[in-house]
């Protein structure tokens, strides 16, 4: 669609501000397609667009929108018509958009609503932020189990136009209590005169109002499910997850991820809309903190100052081991934080994986031992750069390698059990974090070797 978005006829429209020419194209287009136009425009052209768009489908584009493009259209619009966009708005999306609002613009904005929808808008938002309460939507399709199928045919044509999807429809008894779920595909191959209790085996999963939204992404992830029932403490029916919803959150909470691993704060707005204020203001705390924790590995250095006095030819090989360690204990965290994201790792496993990285570590480790060592041989006879000792240094090298790599894997990988072991977030062992505490180790560990193989020649 975006070949069609951009296609000279479109520009042309634009162009010529032909308006009511491209709302006859625009009624034919999906919504998401219609927003997608939108954001292309300059900010009078998107005010001029979206008051062209009949009542129903602008609030299904706007829904598409970004926030701040939301704020800039409402802030173009009558009062009637913000009253037509948000009554208009599914529950869940219109809950998304009042949670960036602030306080007193949000009580604003429910003035705008019918009493009805501001009675949803109210209960929705009374949810603890984050929880699925303010994911849910009630607009879903409830039946009886004493129903025929012909009757419940005849129920969603009646109340079945407006609701969030009708894949599912959810079985209450006469107290609202949740008893089942039923594919329409079961009622739609049935025979009319079945009831809907022979079409049950009470087999359904459910969630609270009050459970966390990550939770919701495992439970739609694990049961392969398009919609689930949101019920109460009582069991009582009071809303349903769309996946569409729960593909947001699972964004949200990858890019959350994304942002620990790479040692950034979590940014609240995109990337484009974060100020430069913000942007170091996120950045700075743990680039502060790594700084600092380098300056251990300058500490280490100086430990060791009378060794490289005396073999300077160690200094070269710095940056190669301890850049070594850090590299292979990034890969070990970044690893091991995905999988127990994904819970393919439990707290359990540690020491699987403790076994599984100490082997991996040492073959990782020998594979640069051996490049280390055949990159030394090389210089050495073509420019006989590192003299008489150039095997001693070479081994050296190597055996460090082993060591450095080995231990980067190890401690990449236990930082995150142990800091889910402590209630935190294992993305925050991010992967600066682990590669600045092998570089301290890795100075350790290079001297020491070499302080070992050396003695009695070049120390």
């Amino acid at each position: 669609m975006l070949s069609m978005l951009i296609s000279p006829e479109i520009k042309e429209l634009i162009k010529n501000r032909r308006f009511l020419d491209l709302k006859e194209i625009l009624v034919d287009w999906a919504p998401t397609d219609i927003a997608d136009l939108i954001l292309l425009l300059n900010e009078d052209e998107r005010v001029l667009l979206f008051r062209l768009l009949p009542k129903e489908l602008a609030a299904d584009v706007f829904e598409y929108l970004n926030y701040d493009t939301q704020i800039e259209l409402i802030r173009s619009m009558s009062h009637e018509k913000i009253s037509e966009i948000l009554n208009e708005m599914s529950p869940d999306d219109r809950t998304a958009l009042f949670e960036e609002m602030p306080p007193n613009v949000v009580k604003q904005m429910l003035n705008y609503l019918s009493n009805e929808e501001r009675k949803i808008a109210q209960q929705l938002l009374g949810y603890p932020e984050n929880s699925v309460g303010r994911l849910m939507t009630p607009d879903y399709i409830a039946i009886k189990e004493n129903w025929t199928v012909q009757e419940t045919l005849n129920y969603i044509r009646k109340y079945g136009k407006d609701k969030e999807t009708l894949n599912i429809l959810f079985v209450v008894d006469d107290y609202g209590k949740l008893i089942d779920d039923i594919r329409i595909r079961e009622i739609l191959l049935s025979e009319p005169e079945t009831r809907i209790i022979e079409l049950m085996d009470g087999n359904f999963v459910a969630l609270k109002v009050n459970d966390d939204q990550e939770f919701a992404v495992e439970l739609f992830k694990k049961y392969d499910r398009v919609a689930l029932p949101v019920t109460d403490s009582s069991g009582i029916l009071v809303g349903i997850v769309t996946v569409d919803d729960v593909l947001d959150i699972a964004e949200e909470e990858t890019t959350e991820d994304i942002h620990k691993i790479a040692a950034i704060q979590v940014l609240e707005e995109p990337y484009p809309h974060t100020s430069i204020f913000q942007m170091i203001r996120k950045r700075a705390g743990w680039l502060s903190i790594l700084f600092i924790s380098e300056m251990f590995t300058a500490t280490a250095m100086g430990f060791f100052e009378h060794e490289i006095s005396k073999a300077v030819v160690l200094a070269l090989f710095v940056p190669l081991i301890i850049s070594s360690g850090g590299n292979s204990g990034s890969q070990a965290s970044t690893l091991i934080i995905r999988s127990l994201a994904l819970n393919e790792l439990t707290l359990k496993d540690w020491f699987y994986v403790f076994r599984r990285e100490i082997i991996t570590g040492l073959i990782l480790g020998i594979i640069l031992a051996i490049i280390g060592f055949t990159r030394i041989s090389v210089w050495q006879f073509t420019s006989h750069v590192y003299g008489e000792h150039w095997f001693l240094i070479g081994m050296t090298v190597a055996v460090a390698l082993i060591g450095v790599v080995c231990w980067g894997s190890v401690m990449g990988s236990m930082l995150p059990f142990i800091l889910k072991k402590l209630g935190l977030d294992p993305a925050t062992s991010s992967a600066p974090f682990v590669a600045t505490l092998v570089d301290v180790t890795g100075i350790i560990i290079y001297f020491s070797v070499a302080e070992f193989i050396l003695r009695g020649t070049l120390l």
